[in-house]
């Protein structure tokens, strides 16, 4: 008995190793296949002089050796050429940062550029079908269910107070630690105000993360904003798909973060789902009960998966652009104290209010539309923070046929085409010598806020797929700003350290917003 045991387990780990072994091929099979048709993708191109293509100034490989500093390494492109070109596995990747062929692949010839397959394949599985990561039919869907949404009254109104009610929140807990001297992650409490915002306008949840209590809620944040990273790096990283098939590295712990994320978001739908069924008459005010609605007209496309997607999708333009955009302007408004005094006299002389009453939540009850209408300065310093830092600092389509571009350059099907939104705030081609400098009045004429075109301030996509948001954000962003900037002063606890982002979809300050509040009182 004890021999066949013995033989047994000989076998056994014969085949173990026979399986390692055929394992070890495969993935160097795989390796040597990729880098071998990529050489020779690289020396086609190279060895190529079409004077009618853009310039090619790399492949993927420089992309990936400086993608800690990826949206400044765009700063280095766009002052090269306005217009370029890298060689990545298969295609080439077309970034520029000109006005005009942006306005060309946004609005003019809309129709022959999409998602495709390339970014598509990147993105879904965290993003999935949602808005941000799909074409065709399923984008225009979700685009008309969500734009009726947001031009409604109720939604207004709605979220207005929602946004009051989480100002008042923040505000008393920088109180706290104004009053014992205790330093704030200001990008953590933004994070925490504007995802309980998003989870109350959005999908009609009260969250309150700022308490702390919810743990759920705050490992599902962590989750969402470790893929998020992960998913990004999938751009340089020539052997995701390898990684992710053998379920190793950073492919699976983008598993688990992706598990904890669709636990959270799909138990989130079903409660949501009984919520309205337990009260059939009441009002829908959010917009997950709008789309769970529309869901049971086409209960098979419109499945709980499809569900998540467009929850996710909202998360990110709800949370992550307003709640990085403010955390980056309290780091300007404590690198610019002028500014920062600028807009407290502002919004003081915007609100009507009893001067003695120091009570926040009475002052946020007067943060009503008319108030908010007139903190032009403000607007133009939330605006200037976001020409700066963008919080989407680089977006991108494919081509799905050839086409030639407004500056001459032919794109041929299959080229990625990526507009630098963070490298073209730092042009001076685009706004000026101090291109760099953070001067919120260049958006000021006779004390009103002016526009820019949307084509050359991209913060907020343009074209068709112009943000719907756009005005819930600004509402949202100034009502907390004139809040926090109305009843205290900031300054950095280290005011030798300038802020660093991290590379992902969003333009996130990499280890936090550390900062010091005073009363403004003071």
């Amino acid at each position: 008995m004890a021999s066949q045991l013995s033989s047994l387990a000989a076998l056994a780990g014969l085949c173990l190793l026979s399986a390692l072994a055929v394992a070890l091929l495969v993935i160097t099979i795989y390796i040597l296949g990729v880098v071998a048709s990529f050489a020779v993708f690289c020396i086609i191109e190279f060895a190529r002089r079409d004077g009618d293509r853009p310039p090619l100034i790399g492949t993927a490989f420089r992309q990936l050796k400086n993608f800690n500093r990826l949206f400044d390494e765009h700063v280095k492109y766009a002052l090269a050429h306005r217009t370029s070109r890298l060689v990545y596995p298969g295609h080439s990747e077309i970034v520029t940062a000109d006005p005009v062929v942006i306005e060309h692949v946004l609005k003019t010839s809309f129709s022959k550029y999409s998602k495709g397959d390339f970014n598509i394949r990147i993105m879904k599985d965290l993003f999935g079908d949602g808005i941000f990561a799909t074409d065709g039919d399923k984008w225009k869907h979700q685009r008309k269910l969500a734009s009726h949404e947001f031009s409604t009254k109720v939604l207004r109104e709605f979220s207005s107070a929602v946004f009051r009610a989480n100002a008042t929140r923040l505000a008393d807990k920088t109180s706290s630690a104004a009053a014992n001297g205790t330093k704030l992650n200001m990008q953590e409490l933004l994070m925490k105000a504007t995802m309980d915002s998003i989870f109350k306008v959005g999908f009609g949840f009260e969250l309150n993360t700022q308490s702390g209590s919810d743990e759920s809620s705050i490992q599902f944040s962590n989750a969402f904003d470790e893929a998020n990273s992960i998913v990004y790096h999938r751009y340089v990283d020539l052997f995701w798909r390898l990684k992710r098939y053998f379920n190793i590295g950073s492919e699976a712990k983008l598993k688990r973060n992706i598990r904890i994320i669709d636990d959270f978001v799909m138990k989130l739908i079903h409660q949501k789902r009984a919520q309205m069924e337990a009260q059939d008459n009441k009002a829908r005010e959010d917009i997950l009960s709008r789309f769970i609605i529309a869901s049971k007209q086409d209960p098979e496309t419109m499945n709980g998966r499809y569900l998540r997607d467009i929850v996710l999708n909202f998360l990110i333009a709800g949370k992550d652009t307003t709640g990085n955009t403010l955390s980056w302007f309290f780091y300007m408004l404590c690198k610019n104290p002028i500014v920062q005094d600028k807009v407290a006299l502002e919004v003081k002389e915007s609100v009507e209010w009893a001067e003695e009453d120091n009570n926040t939540e009475d002052f946020t009850a007067r943060l009503n539309e008319g108030a908010i209408d007139k903190m032009h300065y403000l607007h133009a310093a939330i605006s200037e923070t976001l020409r700066l830092y963008p919080a989407v600092p680089v977006d991108g389509k494919m081509a799905d046929e050839d086409d030639l571009l407004p500056n001459g350059y032919r794109v041929i099907k299959g080229d990625g085409m990526n507009y630098m939104i963070y490298a073209m705030g730092r042009m001076a081609y685009l706004w000026g010598e101090d291109a760099e400098d953070f001067r919120p009045e260049r958006w000021i004429v006779n004390g009103i806020f002016q526009q820019e075109s949307p084509y050359k301030f991209v913060s907020f996509n343009a074209g068709p797929r112009i943000c719907l948001g756009k005005e819930f954000a600004y509402r949202q962003m100034k009502i907390m700003a004139a809040t926090l900037i109305h009843f205290f002063r900031f300054k950095l606890a280290d005011e030798s350290k300038d802020a660093t982002y991290k590379t992902m979809f969003t333009l996130h300050i990499n280890n936090g917003l550390h900062l010091y509040a005073y009363p403004r009182s003071a």
